[in-house]
């Protein structure tokens, strides 16, 4: 009986770092999902025309960048959050909608980074594709995104269950 009682205490003992060493003590993919659900807010509010619902994703020191020029080199501009916000909710015929997939989510603690490949579409008209790179905090009121860099560009390999059939 000691033997084993012995047995389970190392055992125990070695595994404890194990479950300490992972991000969020362990609930990893609940905060990843969380920070998924605080993207597919952007896109569903930007698909909504919803400038209040797409300006509470943004954290309020937020900065939006668009990395421009050819593959391997690449100039940067920037677009204030609120101008952005504010085109959103702007009334339009053809709504904004940008399409996701292969979203990779890397949490620690209370910093997220998402890579976000995307295909926007302006109604039915492809407009452009490329990846957003996202970097999240979280805070009281939940994820924020801090940061947004996106590169734009015409040719991208979408897979057929994103696109937008016409």
């Amino acid at each position: 009986m000691t033997r084993r009682l012995l047995l389970l205490l190392l055992v125990a003992g070695l595994l404890a770092p194990v479950a300490s060493a992972q991000p969020d003590g362990g609930r990893a993919p609940a905060a990843e999902a969380a920070v998924r659900a605080a993207l597919d807010a952007l896109f569903a509010g930007m698909r909504a025309g919803d400038s209040t619902a797409v300006r509470d994703v943004f954290h309020d020191g937020a900065r939006l960048y668009t990395a421009v020029g050819p593959s391997d080199t690449a100039g940067v501009s920037q677009t204030p959050v609120d101008a952005f916000v504010e085109s959103v909710g702007q009334s339009r015929e053809r709504v904004w909608d940008e399409r996701t997939w292969n979203v990779e989510v890397r949490v620690d603690g209370p910093l997220a980074s998402a890579w976000v490949p995307y295909v926007f579409y302006r109604g039915d008209e492809r407009s452009h594709c490329g990846v957003n790179a996202v970097q999240l905090v979280r805070g009281p009121d939940g994820w924020r995104i801090l940061q947004l860099t996106d590169t734009r560009r015409q040719a991208c390999d979408v897979p057929p269950e994103v696109q937008k059939s016409r």
